[in-house]
């Protein structure tokens, strides 16, 4: 067997490299091009021998390459002139890609080499970012699950008090009807005596949907009206609002069909997307916004508009998507979940974004008979 020369054999073990190796001579011509470097750049050793190596770089990196070359010759150094840095480079089709470029001098007989080490670093990018985004949605998670845990209890402290007060109500207000009474009370006492009583117990069912709405349990569909389920909706987004301050328009189609759902997660959809229509429209001179039911062939159609700027034409990809908020707060899952449940229920959830004196519109449509209804009733996670 005839022994390999020492050039082939070292062009055997770089061609057994994992990174990119690349040597120049000083007019950075092409000498050695492994295939590593095939693999990364797209072209083939034949191709890339010889050439300038500004083959490999964007444009904005090969303009100075040249200059940086004979600067660096000019003034004399005889040592690496790069170890780990970061640049960029140019695969034959044009994609531009972040790479560690570690670069040694070495004197042959042949005259001056410059030795690249090349790492991609787009793999090492990509699961730090997929670290990022993991870190991110536990994070997320335990601030909606401690958010659960203390809207539960919030829930249920709030509930003992205003029992109570309800029927400390309800006695005052037995005492002062009672005829034995020494002297009468006065009318608008007791009228509003009896506001207070319904406010009380108004308060009171709030509270109770609002534990429902952070218990954890499985999707109960049943039959229900749509337009009292919008009403319900609209009444918890509207607690703890500043009355007044959104002008609220709503066109209920009369005679509806009832619709197969979950009323707590359609309402959980219904909320949200009222309070989206509240924040957008806040601050507006003449803020309103409106909700409609309509049937439209075998569907039930939902829809809640608002009169505020429209949405960012850069949002609306990720509008659907999990953790993708534009807010300065909250944690971008509403519309993610919202879409979920639409979906579970056989329906969808569409948005027209508006813009140009246009609000945003938001449709949901449920089907008037479910197609799965317990293969499919889950809570989304």
């Amino acid at each position: 067997m005839k022994p390999r020369s020492f050039e082939s054999l070292l062009l055997s073990v770089l061609d057994t490299a994992v990174d990119g190796i690349i040597i120049i001579d000083e007019h950075g011509r092409i000498s050695v091009y492994n295939q590593a470097c095939e693999r990364l750049f797209g072209y083939k050793a034949a191709e890339a021998l010889g050439q300038s190596v500004r083959l490999i770089m964007p444009p904005e990196f090969s303009l100075h390459h040249d200059r940086y070359v004979a600067d660096y010759l000019s003034s004399g150094r005889r040592k690496i002139i790069g170890i780990g840095r970061e640049v960029k480079a140019q695969h034959r089709d044009g994609t531009v890609f972040p790479v560690e470029l570690s670069v040694g001098e070495a004197m042959t007989s042949e005259g001056r080499r410059f030795i690249g080490i090349i790492h991609d670093l787009r793999q090492r990018y990509a699961n730090e970012e997929r670290l990022n985004q993991l870190q991110a949605s536990m994070l997320h998670m335990a601030r909606v699950s401690t958010m659960d845990e203390m809207g539960a209890a919030l829930a249920h402290e709030l509930n003992q008090p205003l029992t109570a007060l309800i029927l400390y109500l309800q006695a005052m207000e037995r005492a002062c009807a009672r005829p034995d009474l020494p002297s009468l009370i006065p009318e608008n006492v007791l009228a509003v005596l009896r506001k207070a009583v319904r406010e009380a117990e108004r308060a009171g069912n709030i509270i109770q949907r609002m534990r429902q709405f952070v218990e954890k349990r499985s999707s109960q569909r049943r039959l229900v009206e749509i337009n009292p389920l919008v009403q319900d909706a609209l009444e918890l987004t509207q607690f703890g609002t500043r009355p007044g301050s959104t002008r609220i328009k709503c066109d209920l189609e009369a005679n509806l069909p009832q619709v197969l759902v979950d009323p707590v997660q359609i309402q959980q959809i219904l909320v949200n997307l009222a309070r989206n229509a509240l924040e957008a429209v806040k601050g507006r001179p003449e803020a309103e916004i409106s909700i409609t039911t309509c049937r439209t062939e075998k569907r039930i159609a939902i829809r809640v508009e608002d009169n505020g700027p429209g949405i960012r034409a850069e949002a609306i990809p990720d509008l659907f998507k999990a953790f993708a908020s534009s807010k300065s707060h909250g944690l971008g899952l509403g519309l993610a979940i919202s879409k979920t449940i639409a979906q579970s229920h056989g329906g969808t959830l569409e948005v027209d974004p508006g813009g140009k004196g246009r609000g945003a519109r938001f449709t949901l449509s449920l089907p008037l008979t479910a197609p799965d209804v317990e293969g499919n009733g889950d809570e989304p996670k």
